[in-house]
C-alpha cells in the first residue's frame, strides 16, 4: 500500500504523519542555510547527515531538516535566513562560508547557529575567540595562512611562472582577508601576483581572457562559495586556455582541475554536524569553541598535467594524498 508522509514545522520541531497509518512523529528541526547550490553540495550534505549519526541523530528517525539554497546569491542569504528564524528552528546551520555565517548571525541571537567553514570568524566579527566564542554561534574555521603555501606549491609545479593571479570574489565579506594575504604572499616571495576579482559569470570569462595579456604563468583560486560553485566553469576555462591553477579544493581537481591544497571540506561538514548535534542534546554553542581544520589535502591531475604539458615532479606526487590518473 502506498505510504505518504506530511511534514509541519512548529516550533523548532518538525511533526511528521504518515499515511494510511496516521502516525505521528515529533522531532527536532535543523535549518540548514547554504550560499552554494545543493547540485555541487551533494558530498558535503552527505558528510553533514554523516556527522549527524555519529552524533547519535538519524533524519525523520529523531530530527528532520528543512534546506534553504541562496545557489550563490549572496543577497538572497537574509531572507532565506528569515524563513528559517520564522521556523523556530532548533539549530540553525550556516553552509557555504562566511556570507551564509553573517545572514545567520544576523537574523538570529538566540538560536543556535552551527557555521561550516569560516576563513577568519574572529575577523568577521562572527565570535569574540576561537576558543571562546560567546554568544549563540560556533563553528568551524579555515586555516588562514595557506596564502604562501599556495604559490610555494604553485611554483614547484610550474617553475618558470615568474608572475602569478589570484582569482577573488569582491562581494565576499573576506575580500579583505583575500587581499591581505595575497600581498603577505607576494612580499615574503618576491613574486608578482596579479588579483583578478569576478563575481559574474561573464567576470570569471574575462578573467580568464586577459592572463595571456598579463603573461600570467600560473593562477590560484582561493575557497569561496560562489568561486566554489563556479568550478566546472573556472577548470574549463583554464583548460581552454591552457593555464596552470592550483586550488583549494580537491572538488576542483575531481572537475579537472590540475592539483589543489587545502582543508577538506567534507571533513569540516563532518565535524560541525557533530557540534550541531551536540547542541540538539542540549550543549550551548557559547561552550563549544571553534575548531581548526585537522585534515589536509594535496591532490594531483596527471590527465590535467599532461594536457598542459606539464611533468609534475617525482619528489611533488610522493607528497601528494590522492593523484588523479
Amino acid at each position: 500500500m502506498l505510504r505518504r508522509e506530511f511534514i509541519k514545522f512548529i516550533g523548532g520541531t518538525a511533526v511528521i504523519w504518515s499515511l494510511p497509518a496516521h502516525a505521528q512523529q515529533t522531532m527536532p528541526l535543523i535549518g540548514f542555510l547554504s550560499s552554494r547550490s545543493p547540485e555541487e553540495s551533494a558530498g558535503v550534505v552527505a558528510a553533514f547527515r554523516q556527522g549527524l549519526r555519529e552524533a547519535g541523530f538519524i533524519e525523520r528517525q529523531n530530527f528532520a531538516i528543512t534546506f534553504r539554497w541562496a545557489e550563490g546569491r549572496y543577497d538572497r542569504l537574509p531572507a532565506l535566513a528569515a524563513e528559517l528564524v520564522a521556523l523556530r528552528v532548533a539549530v540553525l546551520y550556516s553552509a557555504g562560508g562566511p556570507p551564509a555565517a553573517l545572514a545567520a548571525k544576523s537574523a538570529t541571537s538566540t538560536i543556535p547557529i552551527v557555521f561550516s567553514s569560516v576563513n577568519d570568524p574572529v575577523a568577521l566579527g562572527l565570535v569574540t575567540s576561537l576558543n571562546r566564542p560567546g554568544g549563540n554561534i560556533t563553528g568551524m574555521s579555515l586555516f588562514n595562512d595557506l596564502w604562501i603555501k599556495n604559490v610555494e606549491l604553485l611554483r614547484e609545479i610550474v617553475p618558470s611562472a615568474s608572475v602569478m593571479a589570484y582569482l577573488i570574489n569582491p562581494s565576499s565579506p573576506s575580500v579583505e582577508i583575500y587581499l591581505k594575504g595575497v600581498d603577505e604572499a607576494a612580499k615574503a616571495l618576491g613574486i608578482e601576483i596579479h588579483v583578478l576579482k569576478a563575481s559574474t559569470e561573464h567576470e570569471i570569462d574575462e578573467s580568464f581572457a586577459s592572463l595571456a595579456s598579463l603573461r600570467i604563468g600560473g593562477i590560484i583560486v582561493p575557497n569561496e562559495p560562489y568561486l566554489d560553485s563556479q568550478r566546472e566553469r573556472i577548470t574549463a576555462l583554464a583548460a581552454r586556455y591552457k593555464m596552470p591553477a592550483l586550488y583549494n579544493l580537491r572538488e576542483c581537481v575531481v572537475a579537472g582541475g590540475l592539483a589543489s591544497y587545502g582543508p577538506s571540506l567534507s571533513d569540516l561538514y563532518h565535524r560541525s554536524a557533530v557540534y550541531a548535534g551536540r547542541i540538539l542534546k542540549g550543549e550551548k554553542p557559547a561552550d563549544l569553541p571553534v575548531q581548526l581544520p585537522t585534515k589536509f589535502e594535496f591532490v594531483v591531475n596527471l590527465k590535467a598535467a599532461k594536457a598542459l604539458d606539464i611533468a609534475i615532479p617525482p619528489t611533488l606526487l610522493t607528497r601528494a594524498d590522492e593523484v588523479i590518473e
